[in-house]
């Protein structure tokens, strides 16, 4: 089964058994970074010093990249300042909702809806089919762990994951040390062609600006 980056990041930040997020903030802005990236990589949207430009409005045949592309194409032409950030900033919350409702969709999680204190509505998407993640972290552990070569995609998701640094995503359990260097080295690679690269060269600094950011408020905020 044909999966999005966004829908292989979200995987990856479910509990496979009570559905709730694992990651932290930052997940929203890989899962729209991953979004963007698959639409530069389906020459639908060019990336050109930072800026988000759209160049082909055409159906991908994925009904999760056709609404991210409606999106990205409506709110680019309606600004002045259509840059890479800018958009992650907007789309990362309401993209981890259409990316959930994509995967229910699929049959691959399921939606369970609680309140909390019989007040407060939560829900939850529990893992209903197994297979595409298991089959995704095969995948990212015969890249990064056995040096095998990494197809583009791959290459791609790796990239969005360590510029968040969410290295416990893809290898929960394992020391940061041992993930770091191999996908630092993937992400730094000429797997891509230039429009490409270009794309996942402004997520990466933005998701790192962002994080970078929000760590220092953190830090801040606990010594006051």
């Amino acid at each position: 089964m044909h999966v999005t980056l966004a829908e292989e990041i979200m995987l990856l930040s479910l509990d496979d058994e009570s559905g709730q997020a694992k990651g932290n903030w930052a997940v929203g802005w890989i899962i729209a970074g991953g979004l963007l990236l698959e639409l530069a990589t389906a020459e639908r949207v060019r990336v050109d010093d930072g800026r988000v430009e759209v160049i082909d409005t055409s159906s991908t045949g994925d009904a999760l990249l056709d609404g991210s592309l409606e999106k990205v194409a409506a709110w680019a032409g309606s600004t002045k300042a259509a840059t890479v950030t800018a958009w992650l900033r907007k789309d990362q919350l309401k993209c981890v909702e259409a990316t959930l409702e994509s995967l229910r969709a699929r049959g691959i999680v399921t939606e369970e809806r609680h309140r909390v204190l019989g007040l407060f509505p939560v829900r939850r998407y529990p893992e209903a089919d197994g297979t595409v993640e298991r089959e995704l972290r095969e995948r990212l552990t015969a890249v990064v762990l056995e040096d095998a070569e990494p197809d583009a995609r791959t290459a791609g998701l790796i990239g969005l994951l360590h510029g968040a640094r969410l290295y416990d995503l893809a290898f929960p359990g394992r020391p940061r040390t041992e993930v770091e260097p191999r996908m630092a080295a993937i992400a730094e690679g000429q797997w891509a062609a230039e429009t490409v690269r270009a794309a996942i060269t402004a997520t990466q600094a933005a998701i790192i600006a962002a994080t970078t950011a929000a760590t220092a408020a953190a830090a801040s905020a606990a010594v006051s």
